[in-house]
């Protein structure tokens, strides 16, 4: 029996699966939820591992694509084409869904996806993704030695700053301590996926590309080459923002995903009921 990862849902309309970010879970999108329900059927998932997901067995390595494969049950229950809403390796897994199921890909509203192997791809180590592969590899050991908390504190130093650890609600702490057990899963999806930088310029879903201006030099390098290549990509860099923006700056991050989505909203049975309703309605949308 295939599993069946843990969401939360709210809203009816057309289709939105939110994607959480490392050491996080589906509560990361808990606002973006309330702001879109009325309009829109929003499915935020817990990723492997996380929240209240199964674990992912330690028998092989986890892969963007086993991630986007405990999604199936999701993207069945969303029906039609849906919108994916990403953040750091959230936004990652987004990328690779759109590349396994493009008929089913309405949109991607992507904030920092941690594709750190097209950084490798293009510039084999040492390069912009060493800051992560260190950050990692402080931490992977810090695990190894029993050290949960400390584990935690390099990691979410790393992509916040000095200091953001001490600075977080004990309660947090202690999810990012329970998390950070799939670190090392989560890295290798993110080095070794194997899909060529070339390959994203097939996406055809308009895509969201969010970047913070204060974000660490590895995820703005993945950033800098996406870019490039994805054919229908608008472009956003937030100011005094950094890589955890969608979780610091809720609202600012928030916005920016509405009025992309509604720029990009497909028309849902209750659409085509409300002008059915209203000949004047259809007269103005034509």
């Amino acid at each position: 029996m295939h599993p069946v990862p843990f969401f939360r849902e709210a809203g009816a309309g057309p289709g939105v699966v939110c994607l959480h970010s490392n050491a996080s879970s589906s509560r990361q999108w808990l606002p973006l939820m309330e702001q879109l329900a009325p309009r829109y059927h929003v499915i935020a998932v817990d990723a492997w591992s996380s929240g209240k997901s199964p674990r992912w067995p330690d028998a092989k390595p986890l892969t963007l694509r086993d991630e986007v494969a405990l999604l199936e049950p999701v993207l069945a229950r969303a029906r039609g084409p849906v919108s994916l809403v990403g953040h750091s390796y959230g936004a990652a897994v987004a990328l690779i869904a759109a590349m396994e199921f493009p008929e089913r890909i309405n949109s991607l509203a992507l904030y920092e996806p941690v594709l750190f192997s097209v950084v490798d791809e293009q510039s084999p180590p040492p390069n912009e993704a060493d800051g992560f592969r260190d950050a990692f590899e402080t931490s992977a050991a810090l695990l190894q030695a029993g050290d949960t908390l400390g584990a935690g504190r390099c990691f979410v130093d790393y992509w916040s700053g000095a200091g953001s650890w001490e600075r977080m609600p004990e309660a947090r702490r202690e999810q990012v301590a329970f998390s950070i057990a799939g670190i090392g899963g989560w890295a290798h999806a993110c080095l070794a996926e194997p899909t060529p930088l070339r390959a994203f310029s097939w996406v055809g879903a308009p895509v969201l590309f969010m970047m913070g201006k204060e974000s660490p030099p590895s995820s703005r390098a993945v950033g800098r080459l996406l870019t490039q290549v994805l054919p229908r990509v608008q472009v956003v860099e937030l100011a005094n923002v950094g890589h955890m923006g969608p979780v610091t700056h809720p609202d600012i991050v928030n916005g920016v995903i509405s009025r992309f989505l509604e720029r990009h909203r497909p028309f849902h049975q209750a659409d085509l009921r409300t002008l059915a309703a209203s000949p004047s309605a259809a007269a103005r949308s034509i």
